[in-house]
């Protein structure tokens, strides 16, 4: 009997993606769920979707496994709340999110999921060939059946806008290369990188000059975008890795300050940089 009683209760056991999902339609409940939820909407949600995306790779940097299961979890629970929004406005729900991303994987792995099997001898060349001409089939499709205004279609009209700002420069200059519109090889790109900080110098100075420097600190960092890509740098993560060498040495600065009886307020400028460079001078953590 305890056995049967043990099978009775396993069967009607929600596995952890429905429990989840349970959870996010309680908390949306107009009568007993949280305010808070409740008068989310996919508009205000955005801002928190990306802090936890960000979060998930700063837990990735740490390699702590922990974290990186728990931010994970947090991202994984925006996606839950985008769905849930749209069921109640019966546009789509979870299962038709799982199920258009499981299509779109299929179908662009046919190498994978098709009737070839030469999967193995691919080159990663042929394999991004193959992954772009699908999405621009797909393009075509959407296209189609969402007729656009006038009938005019851009390269750069798959490049979200809303991306933070390196990544967007990064995705528009990647799009204009897939055309041939790119620099050939990248020794001249960093001529356009020297040439675009003399701009700048020659604009500071300048009396009621703001607009002017902040474009051509602009296009200067558009062009830094552009030398990192040709030199198979993602931007966003080598500024990511930069900011946080900063933030650990000066930390080491303020340390250091401390062992000595300082506050960093009470020294100048020359004795913070002496600190600095013995921060510099010492290794670096893993």
């Amino acid at each position: 009997m305890h056995n049967e009683s043990e099978t009775k209760e396993s069967k009607f056991k929600l596995t952890e993606t429905q429990r989840l999902l349970s959870i996010m339609t309680k908390l949306r409940d107009k009568d007993s769920g949280c305010p808070w939820d409740v008068k989310q909407t996919m508009e205000s949600l955005t801002r928190y979707t990306i802090e936890e995306a960000y979060e998930v790779a700063d837990a990735i940097a740490s390699g702590d496994m922990g974290d990186i299961k728990d931010e994970l979890g947090d991202l994984l629970f925006q996606v839950v709340f985008y769905a849930q929004i749209a069921a109640e406005q019966s546009a789509f729900n979870f299962d038709d999110v799982a199920k258009g991303i499981s299509d779109k994987l299929v179908r662009r792995h046919p190498h994978v999921f098709g009737n070839t099997t030469d999967s193995e001898n691919l080159s990663d060349a042929s394999l991004n060939a193959q992954w772009e001409a699908i999405k621009a089939q797909e393009r075509q499709a959407k296209q189609r059946t969402n007729e656009g205004t006038n009938g005019t279609v851009s390269i750069l009209d798959a490049v979200p806008t809303g991306m933070p700002a390196l990544m967007y420069a990064q995705k528009l200059q990647k799009a204009c290369a897939k055309v041939g519109f790119d620099w050939p090889d990248t020794l001249p790109v960093l001529d356009k990188v020297r040439e675009e900080v003399d701009e700048i110098a020659q604009e500071i100075g300048v009396e009621d000059n703001q607009a002017a420097i902040e474009e051509e600190i602009g296009d200067a960092l558009f062009a830094m975008v552009n030398l990192s890509r040709h030199l198979k740098v993602d931007a966003d993560t080598a500024l990511r890795k930069a900011s946080h060498k900063f933030a650990s040495r000066f930390k080491g600065v303020e340390q250091l300050a401390h062992t000595k009886g300082n506050d960093l307020n009470s020294l100048t400028l020359d004795e913070m940089e002496a600190l600095w460079q013995q921060v510099k001078a010492m290794p670096l953590d893993p």
